[in-house]
This record gives C-alpha cells, sequence and structure tokens, in this order.
C-alpha cells in the first residue's frame, strides 16, 4: 500500500476520493450487466410464442390444440395452432428443419427408426382408438368385410391412413383393396351420413366431435374387433379398448353391444431445444386437459410418463418424479425463468464475492488497527526519550510532540468494535502526561 494512504489511514482520513469510489461502483455495475448479459446469451429467456401442429377440424387434435391455446394465452404465450393431415405429417414437420413448428401430437408405432434425433417427447396423453363406421353392421373380419367398398381413410399424413395400411398387409392386402378417398374427417363424417360412401375409418379420440356425432347417429354402426387380441399381440404399439353397450346414447342403446376397438396412444412431442421454462407450461396443461377421467381411462391415467417412439425430455421425467419446479408453483413462468437466470448469474457472482468481502473486510480492521498502533509507537518513542532524560527536565520540543499526539489521538474515529483500543490508548497517554508533569516538578 502506497505510503501516502498510509499517513491518510493513520490521520483517520478516507483514502479514497468519492468521485473515484463512484467510479469504482460505476465500473462494478457495468460489470455485473456484462456478466448478465453474457448468462442471458447462454441460458436465453424463454420465448412468449408457441406454433403447435395439431390435425384437420373435426379430429381430437384440433380440439385439445385449441384448448392448449387458450389455456397457453392466459399464461402470456402466444400460440399458433396448425392444422396438419394428423400424426405422420406432425413428425415430418417436427423433423425438418426451419418449418417452425415446436410441438405436435402424434400417435404411438407411426415413427420409423432414427425420426427421434433432435425430439423429444413431454408423456402419452389420452387412448386414440381405431374408429370403423360403416353404413352396415360388420360382424366378422371388419377389413374383408370392406374390400371393394368405398372408405375414407384421411388424407396423406394421417395417422388412420397410415395404420389402415399396416393392419391391410398383415391380411396380405393393400390400399388397391378399397375403394379408397382421402378425405379429412368433418367431410367423411357427412359423405357417410348422405350415404354416398360406404364406411369411415378414423383414429381418434372420444373428444373428437366427429366420432361422437357418427357414434350417436341414426343407422351407422361401429365395427368390432373380434381378434383385438390378436391384433395386439402383433402390433405392440396397439392396445385393446371397449366401448361398452349404450355408452354413446342410453335411449336408443347405441351401441346395441360392447364393441372391442384397437387402439394407440397419442403423445405431444416437441423439438429437444424447446426451453425448458415452456415445456413444464406445456406439462402442467397436458395434466389439466387429460387428467380426468373417460370412457377409455380412469382418472389420473394420463398423461403418463411412457415413451413411444420418442425418448422423454429430461424436463418431462423431472415432472414425472417431483412435479412443476417450485418457483413456477408460485410465480408467473416468465418471472420464475428470470428469477432463475438472476440465480444462475448471482451464485459464481457470490462465490467471487465472498473472499472478496472477506479481504476487505479484513483490510479495514487492518486499516482501524493501524490508526492507533502507529499513534501507540509514537507514544513509545517519547516514552523513550523520556527514559534517558533520567530526571532531567522535559525539554520543550518532547512536550509539544506529546501536545501533537493528543490532539491526534483525540481527533481518530473507529468504528465500535476498537473503541477499547482506542480508549486505552488515551489511558496509556494519560499516564506517559502524568509521568511528564511529574518531572517537571522535580
Amino acid at each position: 500500500m502506497p505510503e501516502q494512504v498510509l499517513k491518510q489511514i493513520a490521520m483517520g482520513q478516507p483514502p479514497i476520493s468519492h468521485r473515484r469510489l463512484l467510479a469504482y461502483i460505476a465500473a462494478g455495475i457495468l460489470a455485473a450487466a456484462g456478466l448478465l448479459w453474457l448468462v442471458s446469451i447462454l441460458n436465453p429467456l424463454p420465448p412468449r410464442h408457441l406454433t403447435l401442429a395439431c390435425g384437420p377440424e373435426g379430429s381430437s387434435y384440433a380440439v385439445f390444440g385449441k384448448r392448449y391455446k387458450a389455456m397457453l394465452e392466459k399464461q402470456g404465450i402466444k400460440v399458433r395452432l396448425v392444422s396438419t393431415a394428423g400424426s405422420q405429417e406432425n413428425m415430418a414437420l417436427l423433423k425438418k428443419p426451419g418449418s417452425g413448428i415446436d410441438a405436435g401430437f402424434v400417435d404411438g408405432g407411426i415413427a420409423e427408426e432414427g425420426d427421434e434425433q433432435g425430439l423429444a417427447s413431454l408423456g402419452t396423453l389420452c387412448y386414440e382408438p381405431l374408429w370403423f363406421f360403416s353404413r352396415q353392421p360388420i360382424t366378422s373380419h371388419v377389413l374383408a368385410t370392406l374390400k371393394g367398398k368405398r372408405v375414407s381413410v384421411g388424407p396423406d399424413g394421417s395417422e388412420s391412413r397410415a395404420l389402415l395400411n399396416a393392419l391391410a398387409k398383415r391380411h396380405g392386402m393393400d390400399e388397391s383393396a378399397f375403394r379408397i378417398l382421402p378425405l379429412p374427417p368433418e367431410q367423411s363424417a357427412e359423405e357417410l351420413l348422405q350415404g354416398r360412401i360406404d364406411a369411415v375409418v378414423l383414429v381418434n379420440s372420444w373428444a373428437s366431435p366427429v366420432v361422437r356425432k357418427l357414434a350417436e347417429a341414426d343407422g351407422i354402426y361401429v365395427a368390432s374387433f373380434k381378434l383385438a387380441d390378436a391384433y395386439v399381440a402383433r402390433f405392440p404399439a396397439l392396445t385393446k379398448r371397449i366401448l361398452p353397450e349404450g355408452a354413446a346414447d342410453l335411449e336408443q342403446d347405441r351401441p346395441s353391444h360392447d364393441v372391442s376397438l384397437l387402439a394407440t396412444k397419442t403423445s405431444l412431442v416437441v423439438r429437444e431445444g424447446l426451453h425448458p421454462a415452456l415445456q413444464y407450461l406445456l406439462l402442467e396443461v397436458m395434466a389439466k386437459v387429460h387428467s380426468r377421467s373417460g370412457i377409455f381411462q380412469k382418472a389420473g391415467e394420463f398423461p403418463a410418463a411412457e415413451e413411444q417412439d420418442v425418448p422423454l425430455s429430461p424436463e418431462a421425467r423431472h415432472y414425472y418424479k417431483s412435479g412443476q419446479p417450485l418457483l413456477q408453483r408460485y410465480m408467473p413462468f416468465w418471472l420464475a425463468a428470470l428469477v432463475e437466470q438472476a440465480v444462475i448469474f448471482l451464485l459464481p457472482l457470490l462465490g467471487l464475492a465472498y473472499p472478496a468481502i472477506k479481504g476487505l473486510l479484513a483490510l479495514y480492521g487492518w486499516g482501524m488497527q493501524r490508526k492507533i498502533f502507529l499513534l501507540y509507537g509514537e507514544l513509545h518513542w517519547l516514552e523513550t526519550q523520556l527514559d534517558k532524560l533520567d530526571g532531567k527536565p522535559v525539554p520543550e520540543a518532547l512536550s509539544a510532540r506529546m501536545a501533537s499526539l493528543e490532539a491526534r489521538t483525540s481527533k481518530v474515529k473507529v468504528s465500535t468494535k476498537y473503541v477499547p483500543m482506542l480508549y486505552s490508548l488515551k489511558d496509556t497517554l494519560a499516564f506517559v502526561r502524568g509521568r511528564m508533569e511529574e518531572m517537571g516538578k522535580a
């Protein structure tokens, strides 16, 4: 430390000017702002927008998308819904760079090897049965009965078309066995009700308005898969569900018997880069939309931590194990993310600040003690000079030096912790002053 600073400390004067202190504070603020900017680059705040790939009008995906949009927009997220043909198109858009799709509904069993690259699942949401609606009762083999008939199976990219093709191949058939019509759900239902087509194949949940409409319609029959267990054994992505007698219309007893259905499970798939805060927000929306009981599920069965074709994201695993992050339970998601950013910023800063503050406190204590020790040192020198006089009168120069030391001691200001040391110095000064006065009387 420079000698001038030591002298200032010994005299009780501030070693740093106010202007320099303000400059140091300003530099510290700029450094903190720079660090915060760097953290925001490395771990940016969540975006306020989301693009969700749904399905065609009349599908359960479209219904879910509208409910998600309403709930997310209450949280300040602007949601853009993209209407698609269904699961296959949703998966294709999620894989395609630059498509702008952040998340989409996807049925199990449609993905091919390698499709999971760059994607993550937030879990399964619901059962999506494979519905065969027709104008004639189907009592035996479903696919064989529909041979040569006019059948709407949905457009290319729909899960119903993909699943029908997979099942038909197991029977040595392909699309050419049917008179395929690539109609969307709402148009398919209208054509069937008007008698212009023979059957409709849909993969949709009970939440679909088209499914409910056809299940309740007079003269429309739901095919039952007699060999449902065998299909499930051959297709691991499928499960067997039962539509109970009278479930669609109790008064009209529709259907008139229990119907065995084949069903897939729908997952919500996101890009791996989707911000964790948005993933947790989506998981909360999933829980609110899909956790209730229904015809095919028990309360709390969904959403579920199930991996179908795409692995669960780390955020989804954490959510199903421990629930929503603590901060997001009590704060808006954007504020929780901001606080998390602040914690990320402050922890390393505090790690650096602790030893720095400890060092500054030690330096401050050293400065307080040095004020007193320097005065003690001068007092010791005066007492040594008195001893050398050997009883002779005290010279005027020593008396003046003593008076100066007393004056400077009276002006010294220290913190409460060091007051006892200062009073001890003053007591010692008084003792030496008394000795000098006795020597002057001799």
